[in-house]
């Protein structure tokens, strides 16, 4: 079964959601944080990347980073800001773009389906990335951010969100600047909370799709405020978590591509030679588009042209649920016994593009810091699923979604 719980979430006054909403902390750079809060003193970016406010010779320095978010975080509610629900609610999370639309349900999880396995995982994590997402957490006394599960598509709670949709009227809706629009709804009826939590029961299994270290984090979370409480009963807030769970049938990803510095001492023409020995290989024309559309193929720029690369039947373990994903044949036919990538986390020689920056964010880079660049289709939900019910790992960097959930819209706090 799958223990999801209300809890009264810290929200943006309506007209000022649009203006604290901020991507999640981890897909842009501090430098690309600090300039997209100079006209924004209220981005949430100020509490999940607090190092832009502080001097130069302070920025590296964790303590007082995280000291920082929290007072930025303390100064939001001060304000009013940010101002915490009078009670308990399930929150109907809408993200949009373009022609894609898709409903998710913000909960509570219990640390325990993670430490359990009903909450299920398919990457590795780093452990300096988890001290840093568990000690911003631990600091804050807050999930700052939602992860976002998926789980197989139920029929009975699709009717229930559709129901409040219709029923309801949003919180807040806005469309962010890269064009993705938000619509919160809140559910704080009790019946309605016991209907959601009883049709969640039927559901066996919860996935991880984006957020594996702030899980993990939230767990290390639970542990130390556990310790920390002589009077522990497991009802407290800290033994939940901060998630966002979409149907799988909703979930939209994009390619996560990966371009390489160098040719390992290669020509081109000889690295082209090379991979033609492995796949099979044709350049595309004006009417192709580099993105593959099929797995087990590629699209490969080099010296200005674009390649489509195609796997040989019988080259790859077809029936292995990892080791057929197309990271994986990648890397085990030519990244790493051609390019000399052996260890694709470590290498830097080795660097990946999210496929919301599309193809030509890879020549661009062909074009000014790297050699060669290989595209990729989109990994599904139902390989990402069949990985973790095998309690295996996808090959890192294996998934991008997109649309993402903002940071600052959902607060919960581990402590009430």
């Amino acid at each position: 079964m799958a223990d999801i719980r209300p809890f009264p979430a810290y929200r943006p006054k309506t007209d000022l959601s649009g203006r604290v909403a901020s991507p999640p902390y981890d897909v842009l750079n501090s430098a690309e944080a600090a300039a997209m809060t100079v006209d924004n003193p209220l981005s949430f970016l100020h509490v999940v990347k607090a190092e832009i406010d502080l001097p130069a010779d302070e920025a590296n320095d964790s303590e007082k980073i995280y000291a920082r978010s929290a007072a930025n975080l303390q100064k939001m509610i001060d304000d009013g800001v940010l101002v915490q629900d009078a009670k308990p609610a399930f929150y109907v999370y809408r993200l949009t773009m373009g022609d894609h639309t898709q409903f998710g349900l913000a909960v509570g999880c219990a640390v325990d389906e993670y430490v359990n396995g009903t909450i299920k995982k398919h990457e590795f994590t780093r452990r300096d990335k988890e001290d840093d997402r568990a000690r911003h957490m631990e600091v804050l006394g807050v999930n700052a951010g939602p992860v976002l599960f998926t789980y197989r598509a139920k029929a009975e709670v699709r009717r229930l969100i559709e129901r409040f949709v219709a029923d309801g009227n949003p919180a807040c809706s806005f469309t962010a600047d890269d064009g993705i629009g938000h619509t919160v709804w809140v559910i704080n009826d009790a019946q309605d909370i016991t209907d959601l939590q009883a049709v969640f029961t039927g559901i066996d299994a919860i996935y991880v799709a984006d957020g594996h270290h702030r899980t993990a984090s939230a767990h290390r979370v639970r542990d130390i405020f556990r310790d920390q409480n002589a009077n522990h009963n497991g009802n407290e807030a800290y033994n939940h978590f901060l998630a966002v769970l979409f149907s799988d049938d909703e979930l939209k990803l994009m390619g996560y591509h990966r371009v390489v510095r160098d040719l390992n001492g290669m020509a081109p023409a000889d690295f082209l030679a090379k991979a033609g020995e492995i796949f099979d290989i044709r350049e595309i024309g004006n009417t192709d588009t580099p993105e593959p559309s099929d797995h087990q193929q590629w699209g490969m720029f080099l010296g200005g042209k674009w390649y489509r690369l195609a796997a040989r039947a019988g080259s790859f373990p077809a029936d292995d649920p990892v080791n057929s994903l197309d990271a994986a044949i990648l890397q085990s036919l030519l990244l790493e016994p051609v390019l000399g990538i052996g260890d694709p986390r470590k290498d830097s020689r080795i660097d990946f593009v999210g496929g919301s920056r599309g193809s030509k964010e890879l020549e661009r880079r062909c074009n000014e810091d790297m050699a060669v660049a290989f595209a990729f289709a989109p990994a599904s939900v139902s390989q990402i699923m069949s990985v973790a019910d095998a309690d295996a790992v996808m090959p890192p960097k294996s998934t991008w979604f997109e649309p993402k959930l903002r940071s600052g819209l959902l607060v919960r706090s581990l402590k009430d």
